[in-house]
């Protein structure tokens, strides 16, 4: 195993991995970073910008920006913070490992979030699905307001800090994060449409924030440390670390933390074991289902989200599902659009038309009925439909067929009716 790429160092650390234990965190390393937080508040943004932290639910988008929109609106109103946790796509298993062993990384994070951005209402927003995480940070959030920490923060602030467990629809839709303002509301998740933006109104018309929980695991560890520390974590020219769900045709499946950059071979051959029955590698959907396809010859590229970008690919959630030689590329995308198509709120008829079409259109392909009309219909699909929905489920559909026709069109092509 490289010693260049440790293993669950930070936010995966063993020794940190035990639920909703608030003495066990603050005597490992729980409130240090808070501690630093709340006596230099006006440090916190500087210090995450200059850690270059990035979103880690997907977008890879400078935490800190996103920050400084509901930090520069008004504080003589309730702010809100959602903490999204309502992973559901396939493939995908991160987040619920990091709310049910390390829930209080999770909210301390989210606490030095809201000092830093004026933010009074913390939402923890989880799928239903995932029962051990719903009740570890429902006893956990118990722990905390029993602390010190809620009056020094709430009297920064001006007004109580407060903090809400919410289950969400348990749809896949309602992660997207216009659903998920309705879902909370109490209503179907529906995306709202934008503009306005979150950051301006958002839950309830107020200033929302919204991170993923691994983002907000990071931040207490850049408190305590220093963003030197955190830039130091990654390899090559990526910061931190990454938690990468890898699934599929390997030996050991599982929630990895690896420095980001560590090279796609690495994580499948020095940590997943290499593939099942020693196989040959055909591919591996990056970042789940609604993302890119890497092949073979894709093994040496640094897992971070520039250096997958250069390769026509995303690193996305950092979800990696491997398949190996004897798995059909059509059907395995035939199920994934099938999935996205089910799931369809079905608000934009670009959307539930679209993926519906396109799911039929894969089906035909795949069973040996379709012809190069369809073929060529599905090409132009994913030409006009990218950008024409709410949210992105569409656009994710399309990335995945698009990338799909791109590396194994010789598949598509193969079966059809002459």
């Amino acid at each position: 195993m490289s010693q260049n790429s440790p293993l669950n160092q930070v936010l995966l650390h063993p020794d940190r991995r035990f639920g909703a234990d608030l003495d066990a965190w603050l005597i490992d390393v729980g409130g240090d970073g808070l501690d630093n937080a709340i006596t230099n508040p006006e440090l916190i943004i500087p210090t995450i910008r200059d850690a270059k932290l990035l979103g880690l639910g997907g977008s890879g988008f400078p935490a800190h920006i996103k920050w400084e929109f509901v930090a520069n609106e008004s504080n003589d109103q309730d702010k809100y913070l959602i903490c999204n946790g309502n992973e559901d796509e396939p493939g995908t298993f991160k987040d619920r490992v990091l709310l049910q062993e390390t829930p209080h990384q999770v909210i301390e994070g989210a606490m030095i979030t809201a000092l830093a951005t004026g933010i009074n209402q913390i939402v923890f927003y989880i799928n239903p699905h995932l029962t051990g995480s719903l009740e570890a940070m429902k006893e956990a959030v118990n722990q905390w307001d029993e602390t010190q920490y809620i009056n020094q923060i709430s009297k920064i602030l001006g007004r109580p800090l407060e903090f809400y467990v919410v289950a969400s629809s348990g749809l896949y839709i309602g992660g997207e994060e216009p659903a998920a303002l309705e879902s909370i509301e109490g209503k179907f998740p529906f995306p709202r449409g934008k503009p306005p933006y979150p950051a301006q109104s958002g839950l309830f018309g107020s200033p929302t924030l919204i991170n993923n929980t691994e983002t907000l695991s990071n931040v207490s560890h850049i408190l305590r440390n220093g963003a030197e520390w955190f830039a130091n974590q990654g390899e090559g020219e990526a910061n931190g670390t990454k938690i990468f769900s890898l699934s599929g045709d390997v030996l050991h499946p599982g929630a990895y933390e690896l420095p980001m950059g560590t090279p796609l071979t690495e994580l499948i051959h020095n940590y997943g074991g290499g593939m099942l029955l020693d196989r040959k590698l055909k591919a591996v959907f990056t970042g789940g289902p609604s993302n890119t396809i890497l092949t073979p010859k894709d093994l040496d590229v640094p897992l971070d989200f520039n250096s997958v970008q250069e390769r026509r690919s995303s690193l996305g959630t950092g979800a990696m599902i491997v398949i190996s030689e004897g798995t059909g590329i059509v059907r395995r995308v035939t199920e994934y659009v099938s999935f996205f198509a089910n799931s369809s709120c079905g608000q934009c008829p670009s959307c539930k038309t679209g993926t519906y079409y396109a799911s039929q259109l894969l089906s035909r392909i795949d069973s040996g009925a379709g012809t190069r009309a369809d073929l060529d219909t599905l090409i132009n699909l994913t030409r006009i439909l990218p950008g024409s929905g709410r949210c992105h489920l569409l656009d994710g559909a399309m990335k995945l067929l698009d990338s799909s026709l791109y590396h194994f069109m010789e598949e598509y092509e193969q079966p059809l009716k002459l």
